[in-house]
């Protein structure tokens, strides 16, 4: 989920909503019965989005809003799509799978640009730049990887030292700054991590201590939370979207 002036959101495995997140209300609702939808993300512009499929196969589908026709297939992962993000600079996108790989893709191609044979499921995020994608393995381990060079391995890995034992990590984020990673589980738990040494989790890079609690009322398990990278907002999905904008003294 990636939300701009706009945000899209998924309910039903096959219907998606595309909310205007200045006052939060429904702009158009679009159907995908046949392959269901999940991870939907826009692409650059408004009017198309990618999203994992649910129903078929694990194929990922590149769909145009404006007039809900499908204007390319990416075909490759053999499991379940679990991680899917696009680049926050150009056409190349990331998807991750249960058959424990990440594939680098390009909107422009339906050939998969990139491979990486992992050792369990994957979760993946592009950092603000779109030089740097992180790579969430096991539970416990992130490693981060120039896009340029990634064949060649990470440059960094940070081993968390602090496995959520019982919960999975279910996605990560950069933050707008790009120095620190939100990291989202199937529990009750989300990180934040310093890019830079992850060695820790940490919620205020200079001092360690907790800036704010967000009480919520998700009737669910929160399964995304995403920055916005225009606005001084985030938003938080479960069965439900809330649409989050800090007090100033927050």
């Amino acid at each position: 989920m990636k939300i701009t002036d706009e945000n899209v959101n998924t309910s039903r495995n096959f219907l998606f909503t595309v909310y205007d997140c200045a006052n939060g209300t429904k702009q158009r609702s679009v159907n995908s019965k046949k392959y269901g939808v999940d991870l939907i993300h826009f692409a650059h512009t408004h009017n198309d989005a990618i999203h994992a499929s649910t129903k078929v196969d694990n194929t990922i589908r590149y769909l145009s809003l404006y007039d809900n026709k499908y204007l390319r297939y990416f075909q490759g992962h053999t499991k379940k799509v679990v991680t899917l993000c696009m680049s926050p600079v150009d056409d190349m996108f990331l998807s991750g799978s249960l058959d424990k790989t990440i594939r680098l893709w390009d909107l422009k191609s339906s050939n998969c640009q990139g491979l990486m044979q992992l050792s369990s499921r994957p979760i993946a995020a592009f950092d603000p730049e779109g030089l740097i994608f992180g790579a969430g393995i096991g539970n416990e381990v992130i490693k981060l990887y120039d896009l340029r060079s990634f064949d060649k391995g990470p440059f960094n890995t940070f081993n968390i030292g602090c496995k959520d034992t019982g919960y999975e990590w279910t996605g990560m984020k950069f933050s707008p700054d790009g120095k620190s990673i939100l990291i989202m589980t199937n529990g009750p738990i989300m990180r934040m991590v310093d890019a830079y040494n992850a060695g820790g989790f940490l919620t205020s890079l200079e001092s360690g201590r907790l800036v704010h609690t967000l009480q919520t009322d998700h009737p669910n398990t929160i399964e995304q939370v995403t920055f916005n990278p225009k606005y001084f907002m985030l938003a938080s999905a479960c069965k439900q979207l809330k649409f989050w904008i800090p007090s100033a003294d927050e």
